[in-house]
């Protein structure tokens, strides 16, 4: 048995890798190694000690660990989390949890490996920025090559137009399926700068969706709306790094912010085929957002030379072009109602412990006697609609990549 009931098709919108230390440095081109920075785990519950048992191991689980986990059976996703997860950074255990979890695919990020190339600091040289984004996409696309069930995504930076535009297309190169840009300022420019304008152009002509996704931009506030006079607030693993209660109240503004300067420039109004994901940011605010934009663009549209052309609303262009990945414990069948079904996608965070331990019975839960006209494009449908060529036909999709070479 698998985890994923075989009665409906199940596409998985967020997992991921857990690096190990050279993820990045392994993989850069030789001038830059020296100045790529090892991984680090400060914002984890991952410790330096069992990292360094794994590498002790040669940079795999033992034999008798797989062995315990691939026992699990359909009670993995409960149990195998973090470092310690099947096929956590082993590419060919992650297909025997595939095998497992029975997901026709899985949209696969990095977890500690982009502080470098999504630096908010105007001042970290580009390239070193874009080596180590080129490092990172390079291990991606080797990783999930033998595996078409694993949709890798690469990253890019925003910060120069003329370099994203040389990792994008060293990422359709690669054969990886998403770029993962950051949700900030894209160096001094908003997103929909006439500068960036050939990026999401190139974007729609490849069909490759951008993604957004927490780590894309500074998981903590400001200091200054810390400063309450009170001791620090511990974060939600007990440390200090991670989102700690303000941060995680306001973690959908960064998105809603990015996307919201996407619509207003245009880039969807331009692009109509553009497809993009916002994930693991929540989606209790989506509903609101696409309210407001209509009003906006409404009532706005008077003054605003920009909108007064438009063919389509914003929440037209939301909904054919975007989806959103709802935490596990929001109450998604309430998100639909109050928007629609089109822009939902279920995710597990495999292996992160955000996951939980049963996303599908959750959201399962949350969906109450909503029909099956909604599950499917929850569980599968919307998901095509972003990613059209990772529909599955059988049981299993396996393919191989060409390799990508290391300079």
């Amino acid at each position: 048995m698998t985890y994923a009931p075989a009665s409906r098709p199940f596409y998985d919108a967020d997992s991921h890798i857990m690096e190990l230390p050279t993820f990045l440095k392994a993989y850069a081109d030789p001038a830059l190694r020296d100045e790529i920075p090892e991984v680090s785990y400060s914002a984890s519950i991952v410790t330096d000690e069992e990292v360094a048992v794994l590498v002790a191991q040669g940079g795999r689980h033992s034999a008798e660990h797989v062995a315990a986990q691939v026992a699990l059976g359909d009670r993995l996703i409960e149990s195998s989390k973090e470092i310690q997860a099947l096929g956590a950074f082993d590419s060919a255990d992650r297909s025997k949890a595939l095998d497992m979890l029975g997901f026709k695919k899985q949209l696969l990020f990095a977890t500690h490996s982009v502080a470098m190339p999504f630096s908010a600091s105007s001042k970290l040289e580009a390239r070193l920025r874009y080596g180590a984004a080129r490092a990172h996409n390079r291990h991606m696309a080797e990783f999930c090559q033998a595996d078409d069930r694993l949709m890798g995504v690469a990253v890019v930076p925003l910060d120069d137009p003329d370099l994203a535009m040389v990792e994008l297309a060293f990422a359709l190169e690669s054969g990886l399926n998403a770029a993962w840009i950051p949700h900030r300022p894209c160096g001094e420019r908003s997103p929909g700068h006439v500068d960036l304008d050939p990026f999401w152009a190139r974007l729609a002509e490849a069909g490759m969706p951008f993604v957004l996704h927490v780590g894309g931009a500074p998981l903590q506030l400001a200091r200054a709306w810390m400063n309450n006079g009170r001791p620090p607030t511990k974060d939600w693993l007990g440390g200090g790094e991670n989102l700690r209660t303000k941060d995680i109240a306001l973690l959908h503004e960064g998105p809603e912010q990015f996307l919201t300067m996407m619509v207003l420039d245009g880039v969807f109004e331009r692009h109509p085929t553009l497809r993009g994901a916002s994930v693991e940011l929540g989606a209790g605010w989506v509903p609101e957002l696409v309210r407001r934009l209509d009003w906006v663009v409404k009532h706005w549209s008077r003054n605003d030379a920009n909108l007064q052309a438009w063919k389509r609303t914003p929440s037209e262009q939301i909904t054919e072009q975007l989806a959103f990945t709802p935490f596990v414990f929001e109450t998604v069948g309430d998100l639909i109602d109050q928007s629609n079904p089109d822009l939902y996608l279920f995710s597990t965070d495999y292996p992160h412990i955000e996951g939980g331990r049963n996303p599908i019975a959750r959201f399962e839960a949350a969906l109450g006697d909503r029909s099956e006209a909604v599950r499917e494009k929850f569980y599968a449908e919307n998901f095509l609609r972003i990613f059209p060529q990772a529909r599955a036909h059988g049981t299993r999709a396996h393919g191989t990549r060409a390799p990508v070479g290391v300079a």
